[in-house]
């Protein structure tokens, strides 16, 4: 499996762009597709710089209702017309940010483009769906944690007013090859924790991979309270066997603090990077030391169970 960061907010390889958004490109054996396509056709730019044929993509997954992981969909629907793009039925509302009362315009519009959803090759979901063997998509039914506290200036605009945005318009990808499986989100609006425990429910386990926002970005100092969240998240991630790669709305400065509890268990992916995919609990393989080990094991406590059954029948005697 090959996957490549096409553009984030931070500098990564050389000549690509970087912006507030997010893009991967991902390559399996059955597929070649795009999580996410940034805030512009920066991306579409990055991808050439980085020697990738978008004209080849067959799939397009829209994490969510946002500007910034939506904004190149028209562009790249220029060079390829024939990818299927997924998104739920849900991200074609109208969504905003609540920039404060102090802001030039309080309320920002941070939807996608109306005219994405008019696109014939757009494929609307409903909740979760498995596309194929490889692919499948699924949704938070029911949080099980609270919501970043960076989450509460979002909101959807309805009936003239605007209501806190329950993100029932974010959905995230399973790739499943050789045994693995990696989890992708944009933002992890619905919370991380929450997000996992939803994935453990659908599928009985834990993902291999995680490649995820975890949204926790402020534009000003975390509060001491807001800093004890961050790290509470964390520490509840370090208890998976699973590897972490975030970027974009998680921030720098989170991740450092996140860094700092969970070690090598979590990484960043810049613009540009190509993901270097760690597994911390890889299955066993005949032939292999684990494999070895445990059968050793198994074959000793055969010998010890058959001599102590002699020596009990023995003494019955």
């Amino acid at each position: 499996m090959k996957i490549v960061n096409l553009i984030e907010n931070t500098e990564g390889t050389s000549g690509c762009a970087y912006a507030h958004g997010l893009s991967f490109y991902v390559e399996t054996k059955k597929h070649k597709l795009l999580l996410d396509l940034g805030p512009s056709e920066e991306t579409l730019r990055n991808a050439e710089h980085l020697g990738i044929d978008l004209t080849q993509v067959d799939t397009v997954i829209l994490s969510h209702g946002h500007y910034d992981h939506s904004g190149g969909i028209l562009p790249f629907t220029q060079i390829n017309p024939h990818a299927t793009i997924y998104m739920q039925r849900t991200a074609t509302a109208e969504y905003y940010a609540d920039d404060g009362d102090q802001a030039p315009e309080r309320y920002r519009y941070i939807g996608i483009d109306p005219k994405i959803a008019e696109l014939p090759q757009v494929s609307f979901v409903d909740g979760d769906l498995e596309i194929d063997e490889e692919l499948s998509l699924f949704t938070v039914h029911e949080r099980t944690h609270a919501l970043p506290f960076t989450n509460k200036r979002l909101l959807v605009r309805k009936d003239g007013g605007y209501e806190r945005d329950d993100f029932i318009h974010e959905h995230y990808l399973v790739i499943h090859e050789d045994g693995k499986s990696v989890l992708m989100s944009g933002c992890a609006h619905n919370g991380i924790l929450s997000i996992l425990d939803a994935y453990a429910a659908r599928y009985g386990a834990d993902p291999t991979v995680v490649i995820s926002g975890f949204h926790l970005m402020k534009k000003t100092d975390y509060r001491e309270d807001q800093i004890l969240e961050i790290r509470d998240i964390a520490q509840q991630l370090k208890g998976y066997k699973t590897s972490f790669i975030t970027c974009h709305c998680t921030g720098v400065p989170a991740y450092e603090i996140m860094k700092e509890i969970m070690g090598p268990q979590l990484s960043y992916a810049h613009s540009g990077d190509e993901i270097k995919l760690r597994f911390l609990n890889p299955p066993m393989k005949k032939g292999g030391t684990s494999y070895m080990k445990w059968h050793k094991f198994f074959a000793w406590a055969a010998v010890f169970c058959f001599v102590m059954t002699m020596v009990t029948g023995y003494k019955r005697k």
